[in-house]
């Protein structure tokens, strides 16, 4: 059996690092034996005359994809036309925005044969045997599917409790180099599941509230996997990394015992850390760690059921910083019963902290409690388009604040931000920047060129130039500065930096030289870079 899977289109603003969820499904399908291939859209110019010819091109049984709520409408849309362009595909949807919007997804979406709700894994195992044999999908646990015009939906599976019994994610089917190539974090998770009863997440809902691990040895070789493929910056992207501190010396010991010296970092709460965990995460290559604060009032934290105090935010700021980690705290806006002065609260809190942080909007999320019960909280939900639901939109009121004043106050409280960036970039452009100034700003102009280069599909578009490599080099450059409005020296400085790290290459073609991404640049298959067609 062949299965297409299809990484739908995610913006490249958001930081995406190689998809997790998608990574984990093919797995799953090929320990069950399938042939996969996976689409891989974020990191690719989406069209439907590419998803048409990659369709025709691996002639695939079964067509899957996953989103959360910011894509969604995309991933559906994607998902019926791979229908419509091969009519005998069976379409699977999984993920945790169709998890919980199972109904409108079925009713609104005739594309969509099957979803796939909750953890995959499992129930792919047992799905993918018996897919062609429609009166065997009822015997399968944790799908929902069309049956005579109604919605089917089978017993609910149970979370899974070994996750060693999961295959390592298959990011060999993944475009790798163009990951890293924007130079995000890879992310990897050690555990699933989240104890706490946070009104506007779906982590409880979707992975359980009873955290369970990976073991430790599992989770390390899955690192070193990782590094293999030259990647030096891992983000573990568990819901709460520090619910045991006793697991999280064990795992940095292992790290150290194995010799593995790579810059790391993780979510907590600031109710999980101390002074010794931090050191020793330190010692291990953690830089970063990340808080979900959500607000400086103490009354709307406990009406958001964050469990946290005011206290317990300032002492794991003043440990980060006494363990030389940098710290991130994470506020919303919009939460129920917000008014300026909760507003102002946070905005005070922020700044007393001293730290790195930053703002979103509350998107009641299909499946959070605040959402299914906005009627015993003091919010309006104003609207259901899916593609606003990315935390940079406000869709909510409160009795206090209209959303324009949720806007205006936070687009206020982070001006100054604003401010010093734009002072940055004149002082830049006038060359006028320290070698750390100039580096920081550098890197958010590379980090542009590389979204238009891989947005719009520039490699390939331009692969061939002619004359000698320098001759081809400048007029590739050429072409991808003016596509981005950059300046051409800096330009090509950045393209032949990608070259030499073999992310890009390229080989002589009788006088011509054709440009072409690496698929899958794991440092041990590029022994000879001249002969394989990349740069010394």
């Amino acid at each position: 059996m062949k299965i297409a899977l299809i990484a739908p289109p995610y913006p490249l603003e958001e930081a995406p690092s190689p998809p997790l969820g998608i990574s984990y499904v093919a797995a799953a399908c090929e320990k069950a034996g399938a042939q996969v291939r996976i689409f891989d859209y974020i990191v690719r110019q989406y069209s439907p005359e590419k998803l048409e010819a990659e369709i025709k091109d691996f002639d695939p049984d079964v067509v899957g994809t996953t989103s959360v709520t910011m894509n969604y409408k995309k991933a559906a849309e994607i998902l019926c036309l791979a229908k419509k362009i091969k009519p005998s595909l069976i379409t699977l949807f999984g993920g945790p925005h169709v998890s919980f919007d199972i109904e409108n997804t079925l009713t609104n979406y005739p594309g969509t044969d099957i979803v796939v709700i909750g953890e995959a894994e499992q129930t792919l195992a047992e799905l993918i045997p018996v897919l062609c044999l429609r009166d065997q999908w009822k015997t399968i646990n944790g799908i929902a599917f069309r049956e005579n015009g109604e919605i089917i939906r089978t017993h609910e599976r149970p979370l899974m409790e070994n996750l060693d019994y999961l295959p390592l994610p298959a990011r060999h089917l993944l475009p790798m180099s163009r990951y890293q190539a924007l130079g995000f974090p890879v992310s990897i998770i050690t555990s699933r599941g989240c104890p706490n009863k946070c009104i506007f997440c779906l982590g409880r809902k979707m992975v359980g509230f009873k955290v369970r691990y990976r073991t430790t040895q599992s989770v390390v070789d899955e690192i070193e996997n990782i590094l293999a493929y030259g990647i030096d910056i891992i983000n573990i992207a568990d819901d709460l990394f520090t619910a045991d501190k006793t697991r999280v010396r064990e795992f940095c010991g292992e790290l150290k015992k194995r010799g593995l010296r790579f810059q790391w970092s993780a979510f907590a709460r600031v109710n999980t850390v101390d002074l010794d965990t931090l050191k020793v995460m330190k010692d291990a290559g953690c830089h970063a760690v990340s808080f979900g604060i959500e607000s400086g009032n103490t009354e709307m934290l406990k009406r958001v059921r964050k469990g946290i105090t005011l206290d317990q935010a300032r002492d794991a700021a003043t440990a980060c910083k006494e363990a030389g980690i940098i710290a991130h705290a994470s506020f919303l806006a919009g939460l129920p019963g917000e008014s300026i002065e909760t507003l102002k609260d946070s905005d005070r809190f922020s700044k007393e902290l001293d730290i790195l942080y930053g703002y979103h909007f509350l998107a009641p999320f299909p499946g959070t409690t605040v959402r299914e019960h906005a009627q015993d909280y003091d919010i309006e939900i104003l609207s259901d388009d899916w593609d606003l639901y990315d935390a940079d939109h406000v869709i909510v009121r409160t009795s206090h604040l209209e959303p324009q004043e949720i806007k205006d106050f936070v687009e206020k409280a982070t001006s100054k931000v604003k401010t010093d960036w734009d002072d940055l970039d004149r002082r830049f452009k006038e060359n006028k920047t320290n070698e750390t100034e100039y580096l920081q700003i550098a890197g958010y102009y590379r980090m542009l060129m590389i979204y238009k280069v891989l947005s719009e599909d520039l490699i390939e578009k331009n692969a061939i130039q002619t004359g000698d490599f320098d001759q081809a080099l400048t007029s590739l450059s050429r072409i991808i500065a003016d596509q981005s409005h950059l300046e051409m020296d800096f330009t090509r400085h950045q393209i032949k930096d990608l070259i030499q790290k073999t992310y890009i290459r390229f080989e002589d073609k009788q006088g011509k030289i054709r440009f072409f991404w690496s698929h899958n640049n794991k440092s041990s298959e590029f022994s000879s870079q001249k002969k394989s067609g990349s740069l010394n």
